[in-house]
Formats: C-alpha cells, structure tokens, sequence
C-alpha cells in the first residue's frame, strides 16, 4: 500500500494537472459517500416514523421495486377534512404546491404565489384527470378517496412513478400527512436525465417544502415569499459556491488550503441543502465557505 501510495505521489509531481485532476475527484469522492452514507436515508424518511416507514400505502402495488422510494411525514394542527382540500386542489395553474412559488409556479396562469384559501373550483377531480406538475410535465389522479388519500401516477406504462398523499387522524384535532414517492429511474431518452437528477438531489428540498406548506395553511401560518425566496437563493447560492471551489482547484497552486477549502465548501452544500438549520445559520455558513476560498493562496497554477 506504501508503495502505491509512493507511486501515485511520484506521478502527481510529474503532473500538475494529473495532481488538480486527483485533488477534484478526492473532495467529490467524500462529499458522494457522505451524501449516499447519511444524508439520503436521512433525506428520504424526513420526520417519518419506523411505523410510518415501515407501513404499506395505498399505491404500493404501482412500482413494487423503486429505485427511489421516499417516505416523508408532518403533524397538522387539523382534522382530515380540513386538510384535504389543500390536497387536492394542488398543481400548476391550480393552487400551486405551497413550496418555493419563485420556482414551481414560474409562468403560471394563476400568478406566482400559491393559494392561501381553499379554490372551489379545483374540488371537482376525479380519477383519470391530470395533474400539471410543470408547464411541460403532468401526471394522473390514479385514486381518490375524500379525507383519507390520493394518489399522483406517471406515465410510464411499466413501473411508473407513484405520488400518495395519505391522511392519518391522530388524537386532540391533529392528523399526519405522510407522503411516499415511488419510482424507477429511466435514463433514456436523455431528456430525462434533468428529471432523475432533481428527484434524486433536490425531491426532498421541494416536498419538505410543501409539508410545511400545508401545514401552514392549515394552521393559519402561511409562510412569507420573502422567506422561501431566502432560502431557495440560498441553496442555488451554496451549489454555486461548491463549483466555483472545485473550479479553483484547477485554476489555483494546489495546495492544501485550496483542497481543503474545497472540501469544506461541498460541506457547507450538503448541510444547507439537507440539514434541518435555519436560514440565517445557512446564510452564515456561506459566507464562510466564501471566505475560507477567499483567504486561499491565489497564485495562477505550474504549467506542466
């Protein structure tokens, strides 16, 4: 092993490019086993109980072996009838998805903002009507069942994607709204790669984001734009800054300042992205990753 490592040594310094090349692929190596170690499972059964997790839903027979099977869970000050029509009112050019309006409802015919009372006239749904997703991406109600669940199904005629929504009355006026995506990745025609990118990486940014969503409507605490327009800024803000990183790694004197610099910039991204911390704390650890590359040598790399 010493010999290996002696070997890799001696080809790095013979190539500077070779070395930036390692150092890049070092910091996304560990950022990728930190991510797929403990923040998807984490990310995929977000404030879902073992119970929860663990229980069969209504839609489980769609895709009986997903590639991504996530099961996400809020408690709601409310009675199932209070919460279903936030339910089954959601969509673009509905009532929105009570999430990052900025992104989900840009170009919508019913403005950018999300619903804050209920629409009568998106109540009048039934099995086989669609349910615009985006401008250009729809799915179908597979089943609706008033007050208990509903469920949202792709396209795909083998093992399409499944959206439930399922409502489970709790005691003292309070109910769990669990929701469970089911779905198998598909990378052809690369068209789709964008689509199995965001659910894999960002999926539980926008559905912890729409719990809490109707959780505040329900409960009478909508959330300002303003907010959720800090936030999403934010994490676009913390990716960009991760990539800037890795590009100064190549750019920069590899040292190992800028390498570790790196590595602490791709932390930062996971932990706004996927760590349950508030806005200003994610604003803070920013503007720290800025400054630590910031304060890394400067010097414009050896050609060689």
């Amino acid at each position: 092993m010493g010999a290996v490592s002696q070997q890799i040594r001696e080809l790095c310094d013979g190539s500077p490019i070779l070395s930036r090349i390692l150092a890049v692929l070092t910091v996304l190596f560990l950022v990728g086993v930190s991510y797929f170690s403990w923040i998807r499972p984490y990310q995929l059964n977000w404030r879902a109980t073992n119970e929860e997790v663990g229980q069969r839903m209504a839609g489980d027979d769609l895709n009986p072996d997903p590639s991504f099977l996530a099961t996400r869970a809020i408690t709601i000050a409310g009675s199932p009838d209070e919460i279903w029509p936030w339910l089954l009112q959601m969509g673009y050019g509905r009532a929105g998805f009570y999430g990052y309006d900025l992104l989900e409802n840009i170009g919508s015919p019913m403005g950018i903002r999300s619903a804050e009372e209920i629409q009568p006239e998106f109540q009048r749904f039934g099995v086989g009507d669609e349910v615009p997703i985006s401008a250009v991406v729809s799915m179908t109600f597979h089943a609706i069942e008033p007050n208990r669940h509903l469920i949202w199904v792709g396209s795909e005629e083998i093992e399409p994607g499944a959206f439930t929504w399922a409502l489970y009355p709790l005691e003292e006026g309070q109910t769990r709204l669990v929701s469970r995506i089911r779905w198998s990745y598909h990378w052809r025609p690369i068209s789709v790669i964008p689509l199995v990118l965001f659910t894999e990486f960002a999926d539980h940014i926008a559905v912890r984001k729409i719990l809490q969503g109707v959780q505040g409507r329900v409960e009478g605490n909508v959330e300002p734009m303003w907010i959720q327009n800090a936030e999403l800024f934010t994490f676009v803000g913390t990716l960009f800054i991760f990539t800037v990183a890795l590009l100064l790694i190549c750019l920069r004197r590899l040292t190992w300042q800028s390498w570790a610099a790196g590595l602490f910039a791709g932390a930062v991204w996971l932990t706004t992205w996927y760590a349950p911390i508030p806005s200003w704390l994610s604003v803070l650890l920013a503007l720290a990753a800025i400054g630590a590359l910031y304060l890394v040598p400067r010097q414009r790399p050896e050609v060689g």
